[in-house]
């Protein structure tokens, strides 16, 4: 099983948590989207969305997260003897579908400073157009990426898109909130695939130091975050990429990259 991914994808970070927790055995190709690796030929021709993760086992090529994480769970099930898959209860999945369709996308760049945000867009378009001259029969792909690239830019001038985002955000923090008053994990008193989906959604509102506002200000959710970051899929996932010290070596390294690439124009 090979699993295409980084530590900056958020649906990655679901996807290999969930690996972890299922000790399930798999190989790793990291595909950093910040630097265009997910423009290369080589991995554009196999998902023209350029999205992470993908998860391939033989001639089975998964591209939707909660797909990859159900088969995932299907996978465990049957190694661990089952002769059948039980899938996760009906709440379970309604969590990781509630949480699933929260795209993070302009939350998080609305939230990165715009001279490191606009730099990366820049760079990434003239990755997106140095591939499409490399591959011309891949041009009309690399063309949709291209547009879609200024299309970003232009909804981030939109206030509107900004606001929409927080609060679908909010509306899940607070009934994740509700719910952790009265159990230890979202569903009980088990982790499961919701707090496998969970759990990097609240990452991701670290690395962006935005926990005082959307976690701090919640007890509960504060004490379960606290929790789940001692679990070992959260420490080998993220913990060794963003916590701490490591989040600025993570991001310097990748700025770093991205500026030396620039000005040599070397895309």
């Amino acid at each position: 099983m090979q699993l295409y991914h980084h530590p900056y994808s958020l649906d990655s970070q679901k996807v290999r948590i969930a690996l972890e927790e299922k000790n399930i055995d798999y190989t790793s190709f990291h595909v950093n989207p910040i630097t265009g690796k997910n423009f290369d030929s080589r991995f554009f021709r196999k998902n023209p969305s350029a999205k992470l993760p993908v998860f391939q086992n033989g001639s089975h090529i998964f591209y939707d997260t909660i797909e990859i994480i159900q088969y995932i769970e299907r996978i465990a099930m049957v190694s661990s003897g089952f002769n059948e898959s039980t899938p996760s209860s009906g709440e379970i999945v309604e969590w990781m579908l509630k949480i699933q369709r929260w795209n993070p996308k302009f939350f998080t760049l609305s939230n990165i400073q715009p001279k490191y945000r606009l730099t990366v867009s820049k760079f990434l378009r003239g990755v997106i157009i140095a591939r499409m001259a490399e591959c011309p029969e891949l041009a009309s792909s690399y063309h949709l990426k291209l547009k879609e690239a200024y299309e970003t830019e232009d909804k981030l001038r939109d206030p509107q898109v900004i606001v929409r985002s927080e609060e679908q955000l909010e509306r899940i923090l607070d009934e994740a909130e509700r719910k952790l008053s009265e159990r230890k994990y979202l569903i009980g008193e088990e982790f499961t695939l919701a707090d496998v989906v969970f759990v990097p959604v609240l990452s991701r509102l670290a690395v962006l130091n935005l926990e005082e506002k959307y976690i701090e200000t919640r007890p509960n959710l504060r004490e379960y975050w606290n929790l789940v970051q001692k679990r070992p899929s959260y420490k080998k996932v993220i913990g060794r990429y963003f916590h701490g010290w490591r989040k600025h070596r993570t991001l310097l390294k990748t700025w770093y990259f991205v500026q030396i690439r620039s000005l040599l124009k070397q895309y």
